[in-house]
């Protein structure tokens, strides 16, 4: 039983993460900022491709910080 709450409270904070990230988002967009100076957008007549690298090494960041700062808590 203890298994399935350990899983229950993985479960509601990857929920809060991906709700906090999601709004942190919103607020970007609404703000004027949709992409970093490092994501490639590369336009073609029929195409647009975007790769977010510069996006994704910030959230990463920000994941392992707050992961971190949870688990060390923990212990």
């Amino acid at each position: 039983m203890a298994n399935l709450q350990s899983l229950g409270k993985l479960f509601l904070l990857i929920g809060i993460i991906f709700f906090i990230i999601g709004g942190v988002i919103l607020i970007l967009s609404r703000i004027g900022v949709s992409r970093l100076p490092g994501d490639i957008v590369i336009q073609r007549p029929n195409l647009i491709v975007y790769i977010p690298i510069a996006s994704a090494l910030l959230i990463s960041f920000i994941l392992t910080l707050i992961l971190n700062l949870i688990f060390w808590r923990g212990h």
